[in-house]
């Protein structure tokens, strides 16, 4: 019985157009922020039809790799990964020396809070489940680093606890939330946290500028002082290309 020759099949030139521009942008060829070729010049290049160069581009654009930027081109978005560690981030000799959560995530990286709304109100079915409270002050922000936005957050708090406190303020001073807290006698002891990706809300992906088909890593944090009451719940929203989590455990 004769064996019938193999077969190769050779990937489409989409994807062989794709393959190079990865390998120029992941060997630092092109950088973060350098424009990609145009469908032209690709056109051009390797004698093919507009469609096949769009899908190249596209290619990139869906592992994460690079992002269009309408009216002007594609560029590539190449981003180190903030490296978010669990526990030490949180912990009190952290906060205690009037550090932000930030300064440890960042590693001396340029970072920035924007977009930032302090306002009371009604707490939402699950928030008030947690906190036990009608009522909630919540901190809504934006963090960029690097200039590039990374996470939203909204943070809940008990309205008549924080009432009148640098906690409803926009500058909430040295050791940021969980420093006042410890300041009305509800200083974090312990935190819990759930994990869980999906994809981005619309003014989600608008608001982290995330390109089509990025994920997000969606947390919840609740903060428990002595006795195991709640003080805080944290809903955050990060740009899943821009984050790598790190827990360590005993064995």
């Amino acid at each position: 019985m004769t064996e019938s020759p193999s077969v190769h099949h050779e990937s489409p030139i989409y994807r062989r157009i794709a393959d190079r521009l990865r390998d120029q942008i992941l060997s630092g060829a092109l950088g973060d922020g350098d424009r990609l070729p145009g469908e032209n010049a690709l056109m051009q290049e390797h004698g093919v039809a507009r469609a096949t160069a769009r899908q190249a581009l596209a290619v990139l654009i869906n592992e994460g790799l690079a992002v269009p930027k309408r009216g002007s081109g594609v560029y590539v978005r190449l981003f180190r990964p903030i490296r978010r560690h669990g526990s030490r981030r949180l912990s009190r000799e952290q906060w205690a020396r009037g550090l932000a959560i930030w300064d440890s995530d960042t590693g001396g990286r340029a970072y920035a809070v924007d977009e930032v709304s302090i306002l009371r109100e009604p707490a939402s079915e699950q928030v008030a489940r947690v906190l036990g409270a009608g009522e909630v002050w919540v901190r809504r922000r934006r963090y960029s680093v690097d200039g590039r936005p990374v996470q939203l957050a909204a943070s809940c708090f008990p309205a008549d606890l924080v009432e009148g406190t640098a906690i409803v303020s926009p500058d909430t001073g040295p050791g940021g939330v969980y420093a006042r807290l410890g300041e009305l006698g509800r200083a974090p002891v312990h935190f819990s946290e759930e994990v869980r990706a999906r994809m981005p809300l619309p003014g989600e992906a608008e608001s982290l500028s995330l390109p089509g088909g990025t994920p997000v890593i969606s947390v919840t944090r609740v903060a428990f002082a002595e006795g195991g009451v709640p003080v805080e719940v944290n809903e955050m929203t990060l740009d899943a290309a821009s984050y790598v989590l790190q827990y360590d455990f005993d064995a």
